[in-house]
């Protein structure tokens, strides 16, 4: 086991996050021993497992007490990726366009072609991932509805995507933003949820045309004890 660990330790540091369907990933989020290991392990770095039992992809992220040390003074609190306020912005809004509606279909276990009138036993199928609950947002709305918000539509389509692509959060395929590996495991849905839907980006995306489902609370799945949610800002 130990070498197992120490495989799936330096995989994590060194591709930042994997899928759910790993083979040691999964055993990391059932096997309750090999996790804890797994987690004391991370511990001597000043790391912690990241895993939201939503989300189809696991990281590696600062434990809270070594932030100021790793990055020194408050800055951080900002962003700890080097984003600026526009950006941080437009990532709330894609987070937003995709995670909400996405969470709500996977609660009502319903597929995106899926409107949920004709399943009667829906409630129990698995929780599903990838593709299949998340949708996609295209680049030419999201400018046309944001772009003078958010820094322009040249600097936003040139500069902005591509950076929250390289860092995980976003893939762009022939014009649409899909989710990427990080979206809903480094933005936690039960701090951000509430607030959007509730506040001013809510009233900003309803006037855009934008329907965002009022939040409910995440429920418990079978792997959620294993896994925790582990989801930070």
């Amino acid at each position: 086991m130990d070498h197992e660990i120490t495989t799936l330790t330096a995989r994590l540091l060194a591709h930042r996050w994997l899928p759910r369907t790993d083979t040691q990933v999964k055993r990391a989020l059932v096997d309750e021993s090999f996790r804890v290991e797994l987690e004391a392990r991370l511990a001597t770095a000043g790391l912690v497992l990241l895993d939201n039992p939503f989300a189809e992809h696991v990281a590696v992220g600062l434990a809270d007490d070594m932030l100021d040390a790793v990055f020194g003074g408050r800055e951080y609190q900002t962003s700890t990726m080097g984003l600026t306020r526009d950006e941080v912005a437009l990532l709330i809004v894609i987070w937003a366009l995709i995670v909400l509606p996405k969470r709500e279909r996977q609660l009502g276990r319903r597929a995106l072609s899926d409107d949920g009138q004709n399943d009667m036993f829906g409630q129990e199928k698995p929780i599903a991932y990838g593709e299949e609950v998340s949708g996609a947002i295209s680049e030419a709305a999201l400018m046309a509805d944001f772009g003078s918000q958010l820094g322009g539509k040249t600097r936003i389509r040139n500069f902005a995507l591509g950076k929250l692509a390289r860092l995980g959060f976003i893939e762009r395929r022939n014009g649409f933003i899909y989710e990427g590996p990080l979206l809903d495991v480094l933005l936690d849905y039960r701090t951000l949820a509430d607030r959007i839907v509730n506040g001013t980006l809510g009233d900003v995306l309803a006037a855009a045309g934008h329907r965002l489902a009022q939040p409910d609370g995440e429920e418990e799945t079978d792997e959620t004890d294993a896994a925790g949610d582990g989801s930070e800002d």
